[in-house]
């Protein structure tokens, strides 16, 4: 899984700068459409939030300049991207880094929480719950990402490992040692 010793990287300015000024209608958009991929390909991940399917999650990635609000929608997300705070009934903050991490298994959310890596506010039952939920599916968003590529999944993968390799953001589930 994780080594606790090892810092967390953070997103490099370069990579957030166009954050800034990029329209956040059309990311919000695609990001609402790609949880829905993600709903449809893994349905018991919204099945395991339990009574917290319902209950609206901001994710802020402290790294970039943005925030991303969650509605679960039992099943069916919207993903909603904004400059400013918003409130839900949890919010999960740290690095771009850490976040990704922890949904594709590189980081341990424990270790993350007791470094002050990562802050939890609001309901934490909420967020275990959102946690479990993405452990249990064992997401790997670069595969989902590649499904969508089309002809251009060469391309796109090399570009992502890449990028992967350069910036140390776990874009893609590590493998597991083979004992």
């Amino acid at each position: 899984m994780s080594n606790p010793s090892i810092a967390v990287p953070r997103c490099p300015p370069l990579l957030a700068a166009p954050l800034r000024v990029v329209p956040l209608a059309p990311l919000s958009a695609s990001l609402t459409a790609f949880s829905r991929r993600i709903a449809t390909a893994h349905p018991g991940l919204f099945r395991r939030l339990g009574d917290y399917a319902n209950t609206p999650f901001v994710i802020d990635p402290t790294d970039l300049p943005l925030v991303i609000l969650l509605h679960p929608g039992n099943g069916t997300p919207k993903v909603t991207v904004t400059r400013r705070p918003v409130e839900a009934a949890a919010r999960i903050a740290g690095p771009l880094a850490a976040l990704l991490g922890l949904v594709h298994g590189g980081f341990d959310g424990d270790a993350l929480f007791f470094s002050r890596d990562l802050v939890i506010e609001g309901d934490t039952s909420a967020s275990l719950a959102l946690r479990n939920a993405i452990d249990d599916a064992e997401l790997d968003l670069f595969e989902e990402l590649m499904r969508l590529t089309g002809p251009l999944a060469a391309p796109v993968h090399r570009a992502l490992l890449l990028l992967e390799r350069r910036t140390g953001l776990y874009l893609t589930r590590p493998e597991e040692p083979a004992w």
